[in-house]
Order: C-alpha cells, then sequence, then structure tokens
C-alpha cells in the first residue's frame, strides 16, 4: 500500500466531507500525534475570490488558542491544495450522544452549553463569527469536553449566493435574518444558533423541524415553537430571550452570561498560557495564492555556516531590519523600502557538501516586488560570502597554470 505523505504527515482515510473541503485523518511522523488534515482545493478557491477571506480567518483561527475550540495548528500547501492541520478530537460529535442517549440532564446540557458560549464568545472578541453553528461542528474530547469545531472556516458562501444555498446543509439552526437575506451581523446570528443548540439538548429533538422548507422558514421567521413541559423554567425562559426573531432586541452573550440558570455551577474556563504563535506558513500559501508562486531564492557559500549567518545578520540590520536567530535558521522583519507595509523573510542554512552551504532565502510576508528588490539589495553587501562559479576565462586560466608547472 501506497503512505501517502503531506510534509511530515503520513495521510489516511477520510473523516469527513463538506462543500469545499475534505478532511482526513493524518499522523505527525515526528511527534506521531493525530490531526485532521483540511484540504481545500486552491483553484476553487481562487475561483470564488475566496483566498483572502480564508487567509484572514485561517490567520484568526491559528491565532485564536481556547480550549473548548479546535485547534489549527498550521497550514501548508501545494501546487493545487491547501492543508489546513487541525487538532483530531475522539470523542466524536456531541450530536451523536443526543441521537444514542436521548436528551441530556440538566446539568449536563448546561455544561455543554456555557462550554459553548466561552468558546463562541471567546471568537467572537477575536472578530470570529461562525456562522454556521450546528451539530456536526460541535466535537467531544476524550475528557468529555466539547470542542467547537470550522470556527471561522465553514462559512464560505460564494459571490452574491446567500449563506444558506451554499454552506448550511440544514437551516434548523439558522437564524431568521439569515435566511431573510438581510445583511446580518454574525454575532448575533451565532447565539441564536446557540440557542437551536441549548433547546436540542435539553428536548432531544429541534424546536423548528418541517419537512416543507417554506413552513420551516415561517415558523424561524416568527419563532414559532413550544417547550416541553420538562423543560425548567429558567432554561425555558433563556431559551425565549435567545429565540428572538428580532436581532436588535435579541439577548446578548453578555446578558446570556448573567442569567440565573446559566450561572450555575458555572466554572469559567482557564485560558492557555500564552503561546508565541506565527503566522509565516499561513502567509506564505496565501501571499501568493492568485498565481500560486513562491518566492524563494538561493545562493551558495563556502564560508562557514557561522560566518554566514553572522555576516547576514550584520547586512539584514544595516538595511534597518530586526534579525530573530534559532540554530541555523534567520528571520528577518521589519518595515518594507518604502515604509509603508510590514515585510519578513526566512532564512535558512543547509550544508549541501563539505566545503558548501546553502542559504535558502523564502518571502514569509510582504508585497513580491519589495522582496525582489530586498533579496538584491541584500545580496550585493553579501559579495565576499557568497560563492560565483568560475567562469569560462578563468576556468581555462586555472587549467592553462596548471598545465604550465607539468
Amino acid at each position: 500500500m501506497v503512505v501517502r505523505k503531506v510534509g511530515k504527515y503520513e495521510v489516511g482515510r477520510t473523516i469527513g466531507e463538506g462543500t469545499f473541503a475534505k478532511v482526513k485523518f493524518a499522523q505527525n511522523t515526528q511527534t506521531g500525534e493525530s490531526v485532521a488534515m483540511k484540504i481545500l482545493d486552491r483553484s476553487t478557491i481562487i475561483k470564488h475570490k475566496m483566498a483572502d477571506q480564508i487567509k484572514r480567518e485561517i490567520s484568526i483561527m491559528k491565532l485564536v488558542r481556547h480550549p473548548n475550540v479546535v485547534r489549527l495548528h498550521e497550514v501548508l500547501a501545494s501546487r493545487t491544495k491547501i492543508y489546513i492541520i487541525l487538532e483530531y478530537i475522539t470523542g466524536g460529535e456531541l450530536f451523536d450522544k443526543i441521537v444514542h442517549h436521548g436528551r441530556l440532564s440538566e446539568a449536563e446540557a448546561r455544561r455543554y452549553f456555557q462550554q459553548l458560549i466561552d468558546g463562541v464568545d471567546f471568537c467572537h472578541s477575536k472578530g470570529v463569527y461562525h456562522r454556521d453553528l450546528k451539530p456536526e461542528n460541535l466535537l467531544l474530547d476524550s475528557q468529555g469536553n466539547l470542542k467547537i469545531s470550522d470556527f471561522g472556516l465553514s462559512a464560505l458562501p460564494e459571490h452574491g449566493v446567500s449563506l444558506l444555498r451554499t454552506t448550511c446543509g440544514t437551516p434548523n439552526y439558522v437564524a431568521p435574518e439569515v435566511l431573510n437575506h438581510k445583511g446580518y451581523n454574525g454575532a448575533v446570528a451565532d447565539v441564536w444558533s446557540c440557542g437551536v443548540i441549548l433547546y436540542v439538548l435539553m428536548a432531544g429533538y429541534l424546536p423548528f423541524d418541517e419537512l416543507d422548507l417554506t413552513t420551516l422558514y415561517s415558523k424561524v421567521e416568527k419563532a414559532d415553537y413550544s417547550c416541553p413541559s420538562s423543560f425548567p423554567v429558567g432554561a425555558k425562559s433563556l431559551i425565549h430571550r435567545i429565540l428572538d426573531p428580532n436581532p436588535g432586541t435579541r439577548i446578548t452573550i453578555d446578558q446570556i452570561r448573567d442569567d440565573e440558570w446559566f450561572k450555575k455551577n458555572y466554572v469559567p474556563v482557564r485560558l492557555l498560557e500564552y503561546e508565541d504563535v506565527n503566522l509565516d506558513d499561513v502567509n506564505a500559501v496565501f501571499d501568493d495564492s492568485e498565481d500560486s508562486v513562491k518566492h524563494q531564492t538561493r545562493f551558495v557559500s563556502q564560508k562557514p555556516a557561522k560566518v554566514v549567518l553572522s555576516s547576514m545578520e550584520v547586512v539584514a540590520q544595516s538595511m534597518g531590519f530586526k534579525t530573530r536567530i534559532r540554530n541555523y535558521k534567520m528571520r528577518v522583519e521589519g518595515l518594507s523600502a518604502t515604509n509603508t507595509t510590514h515585510f519578513s523573510v526566512i532564512l535558512e542554512i543547509f550544508e549541501v557538501a563539505p566545503t558548501f552551504f546553502m542559504v535558502d532565502i523564502q518571502k514569509a510576508s510582504g508585497d513580491a516586488c519589495e522582496y525582489v528588490k530586498f533579496y538584491k539589495n541584500f545580496c550585493s553587501n553579501l559579495d565576499d560570502i557568497i560563492w560565483k562559479a568560475p567562469t569560462e576565462s578563468s576556468k581555462s586560466r586555472i587549467t592553462k597554470s596548471k598545465s604550465e608547472k607539468h
């Protein structure tokens, strides 16, 4: 059997499929960690003019570190595909639990709802809106904690086409203002979906469920539903305030947090320690996705690696850039030559022969033209470091002098 690899990941079976992407199980061959690999087609993204939006959302997703949101590790790309590497969650979907065991107890439903609100609120604070919260996107980890998946990646509507027709497998969770094709506020629409989810956790079925779409829409628009008598008064009143068809008067997340029923046994989540997260991989994949050009250049040197490294550092700093070195990798960043945009490159040294070192230079972020200027300027200051192949005339001079000696 041929094992397919993408970078350091061994790719296995398909574990999910959506409108724009396929998700496969994969394993990091360096650490043994299991991951989920979301595969997007570059040409589809470019055709739908989605590159900027997806880049923005992947960047934010990478920076959003919350215990109730599936973590995005990194982004890789080939000429035709973009691979998003996500945390692999083993506990399945929350709603499989309802399908198999029926409705949840009040305490359990409340705990999951609290975790859902925590995750959604954190993402909203970073400017990311899910816009497609539904059962398939709520997973459970091995400890039984809720993880929201596809945050910022699920809503990829085509230009000018309603969100519903392209991305919502089920309109049962979607806010009335979204169904009405009106402009809508992503945060307020997400709150509605959370309310539908809370109802389902406690009832074991949907508040709005009609086979006929017209009837379904009209029930959603009027918030025409009823709660089972088993619902506690507190939960019923909270759901009523969330499933308000008027987005202007609908309860907000802050108000949900103040609700007595919500607050019971509420343990606010502890946020993870600050981590140094960089977006080099995202920028490298997307900065040139329109033409799939990767700005990469290299030169060879016969000087020792440490000498090459310190010379490059001196030159970069003399050009006004900041440098960071780790092992034989150097990151150079600062404002571009025109002082308008942020610019960064990664330089890495490899030994290609006993006395030859290759320096690989790659643009991490910034404008392509600026990069070309930077590269020329940078190399012109490294004349004594860069090895140049002997020209024909110097070759003949060398052989001639050798033959004259004999």
